[in-house]
């Protein structure tokens, strides 16, 4: 985005973003709770006065394949309790207004250019929005578990984030700028336009990458020893599994495994072990696992699950399937399914 469109884009943060896909406007408390909840999920909507003296909410929402951009604002002081949000993460980017936030034991204060929050599915949540407008990232939950599962070597399960995004910082920055810019562009497309498949694809895997790489959360430091970027692993073990990477597609070889490495095998068996948790066999299946989903989540309309895992190094299918469903929680062909849906 050039200088003079993130200047445009900054200076339309304050006002309404998304008009055009609007699909909340009222200044009806129960009717903003029932219709927001139906888009995002059931909460409990309270102005803070009882009578809702200048209440008014406003919901726009441009939705793309596993995720979502949304402008979200209520005139006046409101109490959000949607508890777990169960099903999706939440990226919320103050534009106007404060909004205190409460997400398990942990507290913030949100406001413009300094504070965000980012809502994990199973962690509860409160919030008091004060005449706030907020440019929200919705992230299907299923998708960034099953990357965290991918980069971490762990079966998919819940990922549980910092919910403090500090926009003073450079990652906090990027972070701003790339929302400004996903809003620019669905406003540029409109309600009838869309992303090519490519284009979809691009900004799902940078908003996933910057998140799980760039936020603090629960598996934060498996998957920086999973990927050998750990400073306390060794340069023989980080040599080892730079080499098991590289030939992930090919068979198992111990003594060639030790050469590049420079060590023995057992030395190498036992290091894996130590530093790693798992055995070199285990960390190569999930190495294999890992590349099939992204392969099936990026499949073409003639992509063959068979064929796919064959590239890769499987050659038991069964066996495949059955560790495949363990660490993402669905079929190969259930993966392949959903992205050509």
């Amino acid at each position: 985005m050039s200088a003079a469109e993130l200047e445009m884009s900054a200076t339309a943060s304050a006002a309404e973003r998304l008009a055009a896909f609007a699909r909340v406007t009222t200044d009806d408390v129960d009717e903003a709770a029932e219709q927001i909840g139906r888009i995002f999920c059931p909460h409990d909507l309270k102005p803070a006065q009882a009578r809702a003296a200048g209440f008014s909410a406003r919901h726009n929402c441009a939705a793309f394949d596993g995720f979502s951009i949304n402008y979200v604002a209520y005139g006046g002081s409101v109490c959000i309790d949607p508890g777990c949000l169960e099903r999706f993460f939440l990226v919320q980017i103050p534009l106007a207004g404060t909004a205190h936030i409460r997400a398990g034991i942990a507290e913030l204060e949100a406001a413009p250019e300094r504070t965000a929050s980012l809502l994990s599915p199973t962690i509860p949540t409160r919030m008091m929005w004060r005449d706030c407008a907020q440019a929200i990232l919705l992230l299907d939950r299923r998708i960034v578990e099953q990357r965290a599962a991918a980069l971490s070597g762990r079966a998919s399960g819940a990922v549980e984030f910092d919910p403090v995004i500090d926009l003073e910082t450079p990652a906090g920055r990027v972070l701003r700028t790339r929302l400004a810019e996903l809003m620019t562009i669905a406003e540029r497309l409109g309600p009838s336009g869309r992303l090519s498949a490519i284009a979809m694809a691009d900004w799902r895997e940078m908003l996933l990458d910057h998140l799980l790489n760039g936020q603090r959360h629960g598996l934060s430091d498996a998957i920086t020893t999973f990927s050998g970027r750990a400073e306390r692993l060794p340069r023989t073990l980080r040599a080892a599994r730079d080499h098991l990477a590289d030939n992930a597609g090919e068979p198992l070889d111990l003594a060639q495994l030790a050469c590049a490495s420079g060590i023995g095998i057992r030395a190498l068996q036992l290091g894996f072990r130590r530093h790693f948790g798992q055995s070199i066999s285990q960390m190569l299946l999930d190495m294999r696992l890992a590349a099939l989903h992204a392969r099936l989540a990026q499949g073409s309309p003639d992509a063959s699950v068979t064929d796919i895992a064959f590239e890769l190094g499987f050659t038991h299918l069964s066996r495949m399937a059955g560790a495949y469903r363990e660490k993402f929680g669905e079929t190969p062909s259930a993966t392949l399914r959903r992205r050509l849906s």
